[in-house]
């Protein structure tokens, strides 16, 4: 007896494959980050020079008018495996300053969707952090894990896991959270996290227990960049407000970053570029009003 539906229909394929990976729980906010602009004060040099297609090296003069002035002195090694434009594995960043304190991180893919990353600080002789990273990135979702300061004798130890999915081609959802570990306390914090890219915005937010953070980013035009961030703090009891913009003029070879806040700040960074030099000029100002604070600074970024 034949079959009277007919032939089955073919079997429709996984959406989730074309849904792409969502990227690391610590990069949601970073295109709105990325508009505002970096405090700076005093003088600063800084000298890039490239010793060969692996190893650059990097020397930093700041003047300060705040604090102490310092000298950082960074080499970057980086290996031969490319995934991507910013992207190689390995890569070992060593930098130290004056003082002797050093920030030390290494970046290696175990596996081709596993990566580990280690991370030393000391001051001077004594170590402050050390923390291990493990990743794995799948077509549509990304999973992380971190063990922080880990003391076995003195039973302490901070523990995060970060997961995140791509629901649909634009909406991705996540959390994490936060544990902690020390002789007399102990204590986890939860935080969920939504993320919706839009082919022009960005829209994000964390909400836990701590508090919230949102953020908006919209790319008005190829010139034209805004962000919007809001951030509140349940156990400080407070909320602040901030607003950034950027405005870039290729033919110039200009970039201007603004910010203005809820605390009743204002600033600025403008940037430069002076080609056929590789050199970058950028000077910026910042005045709160509140505290009646002003600074200003100028560096040179050469190579």
């Amino acid at each position: 007896m034949g079959n009277a539906l007919g032939p089955a229909a073919p079997r429709a394929p996984r959406r989730g494959g074309a849904l792409g990976n969502p990227g690391s729980f610590d990069e949601l906010h970073r295109q709105c980050k990325e508009v505002f602009p970096q405090q700076m004060e005093g003088v600063k040099l800084i000298v890039n020079k490239a010793l060969s297609s692996h190893f650059q090296v990097t020397h930093t003069v700041h003047m300060s008018t705040l604090g102490a002035s310092n000298y950082h002195f960074n080499a970057t090694f980086v290996g031969d495996r490319q995934l991507g434009p910013t992207e190689a594995f390995p890569t070992l960043v060593g930098d130290m300053d004056n003082s002797g304190s050093l920030n030390a991180q290494v970046l290696h893919l175990v596996a081709e969707r596993l990566r580990t990353k280690a991370v030393f600080q000391t001051q001077q002789a004594k170590f402050l952090t050390w923390q291990f990273d493990g990743e794995y990135r799948g077509d549509d979702c990304t999973a992380t894990l971190t063990l922080g300061n880990p003391d076995l004798l003195g039973e302490s130890v901070i523990l995060v896991a970060h997961f995140l999915q791509s629901v649909t081609p634009r909406l991705v959802l996540g959390g994490e959270m936060v544990y902690h570990r020390r002789p007399g306390e102990e204590g986890a914090i939860l935080t969920l996290a939504g993320k919706y890219t839009a082919p022009k915005w960005v829209a994000t937010l964390n909400v836990g227990y701590g508090g919230a953070h949102a953020s908006y980013y919209h790319r008005a035009n190829e010139q034209v960049q805004v962000g919007v961030e809001l951030e509140a703090n349940t156990r400080l009891q407070d909320t602040t407000f901030a607003f950034g913009y950027q405005l870039n003029l290729p033919q110039a070879n200009v970039v201007f970053r603004g910010l203005l806040d809820s605390n009743w700040s204002v600033g600025g960074v403008l940037e430069k570029k002076l080609p056929p030099l590789p050199v970058t000029l950028a000077l910026g100002a910042f005045l709160n009003h509140w505290k009646n604070r002003f600074h200003c600074g100028f560096s040179v970024i050469v190579g």
